[in-house]
C-alpha cells in the first residue's frame, strides 16, 4: 500500500499564503530574516510572495523590493503568484524566475478572487502563461479550489481536468491541485490525482497544496503520495489562509511535512529542527501559537539532521 521512496519536494509558502491574511504587517528586514532561516533549514523552493495589488492584500506590498533584496543560494528556488498580466511584469521587472500562475475551478471563489468565470479566468491567463514561458520563465499553472470549495462544496473533477489539460497544453511542466478551503478527503485526492496522472502527458508533474481546516492535511499529503505527487505546498508553522475563502486555516506546516517524509524514508533535505525557533519567532510576534505539531514536540532520540543535498 506504502509503495514510494525517493525525494520529495517541500516549498514553503510561509512568506505568501502564511502571512497574506496576517494583520499585522511584515516588514521587509522581518521577511528576509525568516528567508534566511528556511534557506538555513534546507528548504529548496521558497515562494516569497504575490505580485497583487497591495489594496487588496496589503501583507504582500513588499512583493518586489524582496525579489531586489534576496541573495539567491546555489540549489533555492524562489518564486512567487501572479494572477495576471499586471502581476507577470511586475514580477519580470525584479528578474523572478519561476512563478505560479492560477485560476479558480469555483464559479463563486474566481468571483471573489478575480471579478471573473472560471471560463473568463482560463481565457485570460493562457496568454499570461505563454508570456512567461516566452521569457523563458518556469511556470507552474495552479488549479485553486479543485477539490471542494468554501462556497460551494463540491467541484467537479471533470471542470479540474479541463483547466489541466488546457494548462498541460500551453507548455506547462507543473500543475498544482490546490485544496484552498482545506475541505478534501484522502480519497478525493488519490482519485483526483490518479486520474490527471492518466489525462495528462508524462512530463507534467503534479503538486499539492493543501489547508488543514478539518485536521485531514497530513492524510491528504499521503494519499498524494500514494498518487504519486512528489511535490507539495506546505507553511511554516502551519500559518496561513486565503482572504477570499471564509474559515480557510492554515496550509500544512513545512516541519510537518518534513518530519513525515523522514519517518517515512523519503527526502526532502529539510532539517525541521531548524524551523522550531523562528516559529517561537512568529509565535511572538503574532501573540499565538501557531498549528504546527512537530514545532512543539520534541525530536525523538534517534533524530539526524538530514545531510546537505
Amino acid at each position: 500500500m506504502y509503495e514510494f521512496d525517493g525525494s520529495v519536494l517541500i516549498e514553503d509558502e510561509f512568506l505568501r499564503d502564511g502571512l497574506q491574511n496576517e494583520k499585522r504587517l511584515f516588514s521587509l528586514e522581518e521577511k528576509l530574516g525568516f528567508l534566511d532561516r528556511l534557506e538555513k533549514a534546507g528548504v529548496r523552493r521558497i515562494q516569497l510572495g504575490s505580485f497583487v495589488h497591495p489594496k487588496w492584500v496589503p501583507q504582500m506590498a513588499n512583493t518586489d523590493e524582496l525579489f531586489e533584496r534576496i541573495e539567491p543560494k546555489d540549489g533555492v528556488t524562489y518564486t512567487a503568484l501572479v494572477m495576471n498580466d499586471a502581476g507577470l511584469e511586475r514580477a519580470l521587472a525584479v528578474g523572478v524566475r519561476h512563478l505560479s500562475i492560477s485560476i479558480s475551478a469555483s464559479e463563486t471563489h474566481s468571483q471573489k478572487n478575480t471579478n471573473r468565470s472560471v471560463d473568463e479566468g482560463l481565457s485570460q491567463i493562457g496568454p499570461v502563461i505563454e508570456k512567461a514561458l516566452a521569457e523563458k520563465i518556469v511556470v507552474r499553472a495552479g488549479i485553486q479550489s479543485a477539490l471542494a470549495c468554501g462556497f460551494e462544496g463540491h467541484i467537479d473533477p471533470k471542470r479540474v481536468i479541463r483547466i489541466a489539460r488546457s494548462f498541460a497544453s500551453l507548455g506547462v511542466q507543473e500543475i498544482n491541485i490546490a485544496d484552498t478551503a482545506g475541505l478534501a478527503n484522502p480519497k478525493q485526492v488519490y482519485e483526483l490525482c490518479h486520474r490527471l496522472r492518466y489525462e495528462l502527458p508524462g512530463s507534467v508533474a503534479l503538486s499539492l497544496h493543501l489547508h488543514d481546516t478539518r485536521g485531514l492535511g497530513l492524510a491528504n499529503f499521503v494519499a498524494g503520495l500514494q498518487a504519486g505527487v512528489r511535490i507539495f505546498d506546505a507553511a511554516m508553522g502551519g500559518l496561513g489562509g486565503c482572504p477570499f475563502v471564509p474559515k480557510a486555516t492554515g496550509n500544512v506546516s513545512t516541519e510537518d511535512l518534513a518530519f513525515a517524509c523522514q519517518e517515512m524514508g523519503l527526502e526532502t533535505g529539510i532539517d525541521w529542527q531548524a524551523l522550531r525557533a523562528p516559529v517561537e519567532q512568529v509565535e511572538g510576534l503574532l501573540g499565538r501559537t501557531l498549528p504546527s505539531r512537530m514545532a512543539h514536540t520534541p525530536a525523538p532520540p534517534w533524530y539526524q539532521p538530514p545531510e546537505e543535498m
